[in-house]
């Protein structure tokens, strides 16, 4: 191994360390979001609303797919794809009913301490926005963005568990300018949303399940409950007024600033992340792979049986 990596250009070094091919790939979804900028009016002029807003989102995805499929999967000294088809549908699935019933739960437990109630019937003139922004858009591109990109990286060069912990922190800072946001509702989401989404892309080392849980939390809080979607209020199937202490109802921001979801989330993504941790799924750093697959490759020139030791410190290349 050592050999092979020695041989390389040097351009191709560069390229294929871990930040340097992460900053590439962020710079790619800076392009993407400035035509997907310069497309949107002729979406709105060609489309009656509100459907504009869903075919803008295929649009969006569709393009953020391609970038990630023709491109970004193949950056990298370890090369791999998170997005590929297989248990991709599964995964979803499993996403988003294990969301949906995550938010029942929290939405339940506020309705028990009074903080939530359901005060007339709604309605479905919501249900694109909701769909389209807080579904589709925010579960596809948040999650590229935030766990194809910056998480694959950042656990190449620093390990797992500086990745989860960097990428919860920019995860929930993100929403720092959101409508109602503060500082606490922001530590909330990087504490309960980072670590749920983050733990199950390290289970799975797929997006599609994070995608499913990203995309059924904000449909299931918004839409089904009439919960505001990290601060943005929407119309939901039912009319509710949230009520009583924020650190019970999340004020203004809704559950997602509470403690009921701060408790019942962070316990989801503690059960995925030591499903992960008991798979074998924790990236050491990456001075500390490259060290070891030096010492590696000495050991096997003398004959020395090092199959155990490979194992012992995570995956050197997640698939």
């Amino acid at each position: 191994m050592a050999d092979v990596v020695a041989t390389k250009p040097m351009w191709r070094k560069i390229v294929d360390f871990p930040l340097v091919a992460m900053l590439i790939a962020l710079a790619i979804m800076l392009a993407l979001s400035f035509v997907t900028g310069r497309i949107g009016p002729y979406v709105q002029s060609a489309v009656p609303a509100p459907y504009d807003l869903l075919v803008g989102a295929f649009i969006v995805i569709g393009l953020g797919y391609a970038a990630y499929k023709l491109v970004i999967r193949h950056l990298g000294e370890i090369k791999r794809d998170d997005l590929r088809s297989e248990h991709a549908l599964r995964d979803l699935g499993l996403g988003v009913g294990g969301s949906f019933l995550l938010m029942s739960a929290i939405v339940g437990v506020a309705a028990l301490f009074d903080v939530y109630n359901i005060i007339g019937e709604g309605g479905f003139d919501g249900f694109v926005y909701i769909l389209a922004g807080g579904g589709l858009i925010a579960g596809f591109m948040e999650e590229l963005v935030f766990r194809g990109i910056l998480f694959r990286w950042i656990e190449e060069f620093l390990g797992s568990w500086a990745a989860l912990a960097i990428t919860a922190l920019l995860f929930g800072f993100a929403h720092q300018m959101n409508d109602n946001a503060t500082t606490f509702s922001s530590i909330a989401i990087a504490v309960e949303a980072g670590l749920l989404l983050g733990a199950a892309y390290m289970l799975t080392r797929s997006l599609w399940l994070a995608i499913g849980i990203h995309f059924g939390w904000n449909v299931t809080q918004g839409f089904v409950f009439d919960v505001p979607v990290s601060g943005h209020d929407v119309e939901g199937l039912v009319t509710a007024k949230m009520s009583g202490p924020e650190l019970l109802s999340g004020g203004a921001f809704g559950l997602e600033a509470s403690l009921i979801a701060l408790v019942l989330a962070t316990a989801a993504g503690l059960w995925l992340l030591m499903k992960a941790v008991r798979k074998g799924e924790v990236m050491q750093p990456w001075w500390v792979r490259r060290r070891r697959a030096r010492a590696l490759a000495s050991d096997e020139t003398v004959g020395v049986d090092v199959d155990r030791d490979a194992n012992a410190s995570g995956p050197l290349d997640p698939a």
